[in-house]
């Protein structure tokens, strides 16, 4: 979950001068992240709405699970948004200024962190079954096809769901002066490790040995980074480096300095979570600058590309396994 900033508005001075609170850090940015947030869910809900069309249309034209696994993908992005940028922060932040039920404000935070598990989540066990495509190639059919690959899908939205619930007690950082406690701390380290030390050490593993293997692979076939790869590869490595930030202030407030005290703390938290936000938006320009056939998909919705029905047939048998996200190593016309 990516926490709600805190606007430029102190609290309630009543409350400031009963409890002898000192005044919260100033939100250095000022208006900018309630635009940046604006602009990105403008323009980032609709792209995302757009990717889950063409994918599910590439679904089911071609009975393949990397279109399926990449459709959830899209919908958890899209669910993110959601929950964390219109309802965590435009809605309770800069309109209603956290003036809600805090039993509202734990909820959402409990589909906040839902909906951002899946998300990364979702893109574990892409890499994985990637891997198992590439290293796997003739076991792959048998392991993975489309009624299997929604069932996996459906079980990592429901556990994304319950290790969601815990976080019914995240406390707000934004808004609590204190220093966090035992709880704070569990909570804050777990989160970490569900988000970025463990999803990133999965990519680092499995995607070094997809690399040598194609290295070696290369030697003696020439062989080229395919469509899957080269999306998975993208994916994953845009993932690590837009939610680094964000982790490393987590760690740095947890037991250096806080953000409620500290401007500059405040300042890294605010770019911090701006940056792993943009992580749900990117992924459609990461498609269509690898993916030829998703390209032609996004047209035709768009009706910017109008196939004749015969030619668009005759094209769906070649094109799936030739450009679309396909196994790499797989000879062209196998079927996956």
């Amino acid at each position: 979950m990516i926490s709600p900033q805190n606007s430029s508005e102190s609290p309630i001075p009543e409350v400031m001068e009963e409890d002898k609170v000192p005044d919260p850090s100033p939100c250095v940015l000022g208006i900018i992240p309630v635009i940046y947030y604006s602009v990105l869910l403008c323009l980032g809900l609709p792209v995302n709405i757009l990717t889950a069309v063409a994918l599910s249309r590439l679904a089911s034209r071609t009975k393949k699970s990397s279109y399926i696994y990449l459709l959830a993908l899209t919908t958890s992005d899209i669910l993110t948004q959601v929950f964390i940028i219109f309802v965590g922060f435009i809605l309770q932040t800069a309109i209603l200024h956290r003036q809600v039920p805090n039993a509202l404000i734990h909820t959402v935070n409990v589909l906040e962190f839902s909906s951002n598990h899946a998300s990364i989540w979702v893109t574990v066990i892409l890499t994985v079954d990637r891997y198992v495509a590439l290293c796997y190639p003739l076991q792959y059919r048998f392991l993975s096809y489309p009624e299997r690959t929604r069932k996996v899908i459906l079980c990592v939205f429901l556990s994304a769901f319950v290790t969601g619930i815990p976080f019914y007690w995240w406390s707000d950082i934004w808004r609590d002066p204190r220093a966090p406690g035992l709880l704070d701390r569990v909570l804050k380290w777990v989160h970490c490790f569900i988000i970025y030390f463990i999803p990133c050490t999965i990519f680092l593993l499995t995607n070094s040995v997809i690399i040598h293997r194609l290295r070696r692979k290369s030697k003696k076939h020439r062989l080229h980074v395919g469509k899957t790869t080269a999306i998975l590869l993208a994916i994953t490595t845009v993932f690590a480096v837009l939610w680094a930030p964000r982790t490393i202030v987590i760690i740095i407030h947890m037991y250096v300095s806080s953000v409620n005290k500290d401007w500059k703390v405040h300042l890294a938290m605010d770019i911090g979570n701006m940056l792993a936000l943009l992580n749900t938006a990117v992924n459609f320009f990461l498609y269509c600058f690898v993916s030829r056939r998703f390209r032609m998909t996004v047209r035709e919705i768009l009706g910017m590309l109008k196939l004749c029905p015969v030619r668009e047939e005759k094209n769906i048998h070649i094109e799936s396994y030739s450009d679309s996200l396909k196994p790499v190593g797989i000879p062209l016309g196998t079927f996956v």
